[in-house]
This record gives structure tokens, sequence and C-alpha cells, in this order.
């Protein structure tokens, strides 16, 4: 009887194990089925060209070797607003079934606790991937300006440029004019980080105040070599180890209350690069993304990839950034209010709109994907890419209202828009 009842035990034990294992292949087997008759949509939040993304693209190439079922995965560029836009699609239009993921400002995370009514989501709810590395961002002014140190920001004013609301390049500007006492005045609304390097050499703003470290070194590596920039501060909670001798902006704090507010601001810096997807993503396939986001960061091939266009790879995980979220957003009531102020009064900074100009080129469309969200074209043999609104993008065939599925390749087009990259206004095609 001791026998069969220990044999008993076992043969209950054993379908118990592999019950469990059972259950557990059944839903690793469901994830590389979903993923195999997919293709994985990877939305960036800035015209291309900038570090966000060149960090997602980089990614997205090796990405798709660790995830099960290997989807094929698209990178789209969506600016507006310093992906405020596109951190309000992900929340609250975008497919919720692990199809989508994007990248984001590294800034979105602290909109909606510092007052910014436009921003239409609840960080605590998406599905955060992970980060590529831990970013310290800079502010820079171009050669030709008299401003050679942030002593000299103090006394002298300087021109920035900005994307939009929460970018890091529209918050630290005020966020420096309301605690250090600089004097920088901001022309906000260019499509991504790419157009304000751009409007430096034209002589359009004399600097950028949220330049990720991290993309100067791997972007415009030659103006550090000609010394076409001056370094003035470093914006992060600690030094960066190539910036020994630059100061940090912690060191600006004049008592305490400087010091909470900054530390909350900066805190966003963890998070680097953020890679998130929607909410309400199945369980095993949100794990299954950031498990395998985690893995590619180990890949050999992708940190060859990264090391050949000098990205640092630091990266934090996606539960370290969930971690850090709810810290933040469980901050003192007067951390945020001090954070809230800084962040928000413009009464020290003047602000000006960029109105981009719209162009319409003629041209013959190269691809269509995604139904008609997103088309390429030529211009003076370089290929542009436009993504195409269902309700704000104009389309016209043949002279008669369409729909944008209606544009197909081969057509020849009028597209208005105001850069690679960026979203169209009208497109009418013959």
């Amino acid at each position: 009887m001791r026998v069969s009842r220990y044999l008993l035990g076992c043969t209950s034990a054993a379908a118990v194990v592999l019950g469990a294992v059972s259950s557990h292949a059944t839903a690793a087997d469901s994830v590389e089925d979903f993923y195999k008759r997919k293709t994985i949509t990877l939305y960036i939040g800035f015209s291309a060209g900038g570090g966000y993304d060149t960090y997602g693209r980089t990614v997205a190439r090796h990405w798709s070797n660790h995830i099960p079922g290997k989807p094929k995965i698209i990178v789209k560029n969506r600016p507006g607003a310093g992906s405020l836009v596109l951190a309000n699609e992900l929340y609250n239009v975008l497919p919720k079934d692990g199809s989508v993921v994007a990248v984001i400002a590294r800034g979105m995370a602290m909109e909606p606790l510092l007052g910014n009514e436009k921003a239409q989501f609840d960080v605590r709810k998406y599905n955060w991937i992970g980060s590529a590395n831990n970013e310290v961002s800079i502010c820079v002014s171009w050669h030709t300006t008299s401003v050679k140190t942030i002593q000299d920001l103090l006394k002298t004013e300087m021109i920035v440029g900005g994307t939009g609301p929460g970018a890091d390049t529209d918050v630290f500007p005020k966020v420096m004019n309301n605690i250090v006492g600089t004097k920088l005045k901001l022309i906000t609304g260019y499509p991504g980080g790419n157009d304000i390097n751009l409007a430096m050499e034209r002589g359009e703003v004399q600097g950028r105040c949220g330049y990720s470290w991290s993309s100067a070194k791997s972007r415009n590596a030659e103006w550090l070599e000609q010394k076409k920039i001056n370094i003035l501060v470093q914006m992060s909670l600690e030094k960066h180890p190539d910036l020994p001798n630059v100061p940090l902006i912690m060191d600006f704090a004049k008592d305490e209350d400087d010091t909470k507010a900054l530390e909350l601001i900066y805190a966003r810096q963890v998070m680097g690069r953020p890679f998130v997807a929607p909410p309400d993503v199945p369980a095993d396939r949100a794990k299954a993304l950031r498990d395998a986001f985690m893995a590619t960061m180990k890949d050999p091939k992708f940190l060859a990839d990264a090391e050949k266009q000098d990205l640092e790879i630091t990266p934090v995980s996606g539960a370290g950034i969930h971690k850090l979220i709810d810290r933040i957003y469980t901050s003192s009531p007067r951390a945020i209010a001090l954070a809230k102020e800084a962040v928000t009064s413009e009464k020290k900074t003047q602000i000006t709109k960029k109105d981009i100009p719209v162009n319409t080129v003629s041209a013959t469309i190269a691809s269509v994907e995604d139904g008609g969200r997103e088309i390429h074209f030529k211009v003076k043999n370089e290929v542009h890419q436009v993504s195409v609104s269902g309700s704000r993008t104009s389309v016209s065939v043949g002279g008669k209202e369409s729909s944008r599925g209606a544009i197909k390749e081969g057509m020849m087009c009028d597209v208005s828009y105001q850069g690679d990259g960026s979203e169209a206004k009208k497109i009418a095609c013959k």
C-alpha cells in the first residue's frame, strides 16, 4: 500500500509538472503563431535622421531575431509636437495586439504629472519595453555665437530650437531660465532634432538645449572634432564620464527646493530612448517583446552595428522603466509642484512658434505602405517618406476627393508637406 500511494503521489506530481510545462509551451506557441503571421510596425515620434530615429532603426534591424516567430519589423516616422501626437495615438488609437510599438521622447512620461492637458494617456498603463541607453543631455551653442560658457548664458541671450511640448528641447530651456537664471529664447516647431541642427548651421538658431550626448557623438562627431559647438552644461543627475570638465545642471541648484525639482525633472534621463507598446497588449506578447528587446541588447551583431555608429548602449529594462515611473509618480506634492512650475512657467522664456513652410513637389509615388498610411517618393534623387492621415490629409485622385487607400505606386502626384518624415497636408494625384 505504501508503494502504491507513493507511485500515485509521483504520478500526480508528474501530471502537475507536465501540465505546467504544457501550459508554458502552449503560451510560447501562441506568441510564436501570432508573430509568424504579423508585421510589427515601429513608429518613431520624430523626423528621420535624429537620435531617436537612429536608435529605433538600429534596434529594429536586430530585434526580430529574438522575437518568437521572427516577424518583419518596419519603421515609420510619425513626428509631431515632440512625439506627443504619437504618444496619444499609441494610447488611444493604434492596435493593442502587440503588432505596434513606438519610440517616444523620454519626457513624455512626465507630461501628465506636470499638467499637460494635451497628454491624453496614463503612462503607468503603457507596456514599457525598454531603453537602449541611459542618457545625458547637453546644452550647446554654435561656434559663431558669443556664448561660450554657461556663465555667458547668464548675461547674454541665445536662441535655441525646439520640437514641441514635452520634448527635452522645449522643457530644458524653460527649466534653465526658471531655476538657473539663463537667458534662453525658444523657437519651437521643428519636426525633429536633426532639423534643429540644420537650423543651427543655417543661422536660424544659435544653439540647442536638450541635445543627447550620444547623438552628438554619433551623428555630429565632426562638429566636436572641428569645435563647431560649445558644450555649456550637461543635464542629468550625474556627469557623463566623457565630460568630466563640463558643469552639471545639479550644481546650479540654489537650495533644497531647487534640488528636489531638478531631481524630479532629470529622472527622465534614465529612460534615454524608450521603446513602448500600447496598454492592454496580451501579457504573453508584451513579455516576449520585453525579453526579446533585452536579448537584442546583448546580441553581438547588434552591438557591432551600434559601435559602428558610435551609439552608446547602456540598456534599461522595461521593468526598470516601470519602477522608475512608479517612483516619479509617488513623489511628494511639494517636489511635483516645484518641478511643474519649472517646466511650465513661460514668464522668463520668450517662445516663438516656428512656421515650417509647406512645400509642394510633383513626384512619382515609389511605394505605398500600410493601406496608404505612408508613401515614398524621390526628390532630387533622395527618397522622402511622408505619413498620410485619414482625417487631416486632403487626398484627391483625378480631381475627385479620395481616400488614402486610392494612392497607388506609379501615380504622379503633387505632394504638399513640411519635409521628409512629416505628415502630408495635401496629395493630388493625376
